[in-house]
């Protein structure tokens, strides 16, 4: 298993998180030195440069965005204290954030974006078993996506996190991660959510999507969750066009189980992928 892999999902989904280069170390499956170097060769960064730079591209936005609390910013991107932050904002885009913030826009910084993981095909594919979903109902926090963004799913994951456990009429112990509304230049909504009994008494920001009655193909990926681009890659490309069956026009998800450990990205998970017939 690739170790920048690993470090690169553990990285993105605990940026508001205080960790450590041996807690990337140990989600990695090496020790510090082996992630350090294969991090390295791998991106031309070290991980936990790679790691400040995203926490203040993401602060740079927030701040862009209109953010009233400095100091609030500089503790979300880890920083104890306003001029600490000012500082390693300064080094890092040659200004401050208080100017960012009048400004209004990140378009003169060099804005660090998430790097996205391995999309190469599997030399082997386990075959999918064949279901007919029930319809169902999904509420969570959504996001706009192309190609090119997708690897901030992972921090979306971290945002919905606090929501987990306090979601009115929500079904314990499994979660989605729901793509729907494609367009043609491979733009998608993405709703990292739970099943819900019903759209009522929901946090006013959150994305609700119908889930009809639907036959699907769904694929076990039981590796670690940073390889899944290259099952969905090798499904796409490689198992459909070849397996006969048409897609059809409905959200594809990812359904976790109990079984997936959130914290380690273990455990694995099924994709639904819906088609006719």
């Amino acid at each position: 298993m690739n170790p920048t892999e690993k470090a690169l999902w553990f990285v993105e989904s605990h940026l508001p998180d205080a960790i450590s280069l041996d807690d990337v170390a140990q989600s990695s499956g090496v020790s510090r030195f082996h992630v350090t170097r294969a991090f390295g060769a791998a991106t031309g960064r070290s991980v936990m440069g790679y790691m400040r730079a995203r926490r203040l591209s993401e602060a740079a936005r927030q701040l862009a965005g209109g953010a009233p609390d400095i100091l609030q910013v500089a503790l979300d991107a880890c920083y104890g204290s306003h001029e600490a932050f000012t500082r390693a904002f300064r080094d890092a885009f040659g200004t401050t954030p208080e100017l960012v913030r009048a400004q209004g826009s990140t378009r003169n910084l060099d804005l660090v974006e998430p790097i996205l993981m391995d999309s190469s095909l599997l030399t082997t594919l386990e075959p999918p078993r064949f279901e007919t979903s029930r319809p169902f109902l999904i509420a969570g926090l959504g996001e706009r996506y192309s190609c090119e963004t997708s690897a901030g799913i992972p921090m979306q994951w971290q945002r919905f996190a606090p929501y987990i456990g306090n979601i009115p009429g929500a079904v314990p112990g499994v979660f989605y991660g729901v793509c729907t509304n494609g367009d043609d230049a491979g733009n998608f909504d993405y709703v990292a959510g739970v099943e819900v009994q019903d759209f009522s008494d929901l946090p006013k920001d959150f994305h609700r999507v119908r889930m009809p009655a639907r036959k699907y193909a769904v694929f076990s990926h039981r590796q670690h969750i940073s390889t899944i681009r290259r099952t969905i890659n090798t499904i796409w490309n490689s198992w459909l066009p070849a397996s006969g069956h048409e897609i059809a026009d409905a959200p594809e998800f990812e359904r976790y189980g109990p079984e997936f450990d959130a914290r380690t990205g273990n455990g694995g998970l099924e994709i639904w992928l819906p088609v006719k017939g």
